[in-house]
């Protein structure tokens, strides 16, 4: 088995040395053996660690227990238990799928809703108490939307906000994308799409940021970021298999 040095590993990952002896500190990596000197020795065994962690941190998604998912993948390789880091990762994997049905299943539901198919629409005309009510939210919920400028609402004569028939349809939306994990910015720049263009494509807009957006989350373009961790998923999977042929065992 190849011995390599802590600069070593550096090149050849693409990280800098202190990195290296972070990953080590949070116990990404099994903690490798020292020369006389003091100097780390680390193996192949590393490598494939590294990799993996590095792969499962490129895409930051926290939503319902993700970014948990990959920590545990990452420090069960670093124990040196392949099986079940493989459960893991097919576990993570089935997560990722139900989640990009759901992204997929929110656009649904507000293409449909879009399109007036939601027969339970009645004549509205509430308070805000009465409208979070009504959609099952709270009151600061439905406030941080309109903070946010998800929706503007009118005001009666004695400046008491009143949501129309038109607010719930387009809260109703918001809901939806919302407990898919779509961003308050990507809804913001699908609703502003809509009110310019009706026809706009829903799938596309909301998954694609500004150019001029000055910070990016992976919730603001959050199918491509389930696509990219599944495909990271999927590759994480197949590394895995490899150590488990080569029989790569760290101590426990």
């Amino acid at each position: 088995m190849n011995i390599y040095s802590t600069s070593d590993i550096a090149k050849i990952i693409g990280i800098h040395p202190n990195t290296v002896r972070f990953y080590e500190d949070m116990q990404l990596i099994t903690r490798p053996e020292r020369k006389e000197n003091g100097y780390r020795i680390f193996t192949d065994l590393h490598i494939y660690q590294f990799k993996i962690a590095r792969m499962a941190f490129q895409i930051e998604l926290l939503q319902n227990g993700l970014r948990k998912q990959s920590v545990d993948i990452v420090k069960t390789v670093a124990l040196g238990n392949i099986d079940k880091a493989l459960a893991l990762t097919n576990e993570y994997l089935e997560h990722i799928k139900q989640e990009k049905n759901n992204a997929a299943e929110a656009i649904k539901s507000a293409k449909a809703i879009l399109e007036n198919k939601d027969n339970n629409l009645i004549k509205l005309c509430m308070t805000r108490k009465e409208t979070a009510d009504y959609l099952n939210i709270t009151t600061d919920t439905l406030r941080n939307w309109e903070l946010n400028g998800l929706l503007r609402i009118k005001r009666r004569q004695n400046g008491y906000r009143v949501y129309t028939e038109q607010d719930i349809q387009i809260l109703k939306i918001i809901r939806s994308l919302r407990c898919a994990n779509y961003s308050l910015s990507s809804i913001l720049r699908m609703l502003t799409a809509l009110s310019h263009n009706p026809r706009t494509d829903i799938m596309t807009v909301i998954d694609t940021p500004l150019q001029d957006d000055d910070i990016i989350t992976a919730c603001d373009r959050l199918i491509t970021s389930l696509n990219r961790a599944a495909s990271n998923g999927r590759t994480i999977q197949n590394m895995l298999i490899e150590m488990k042929s080569k029989n790569f065992n760290s101590p426990l």
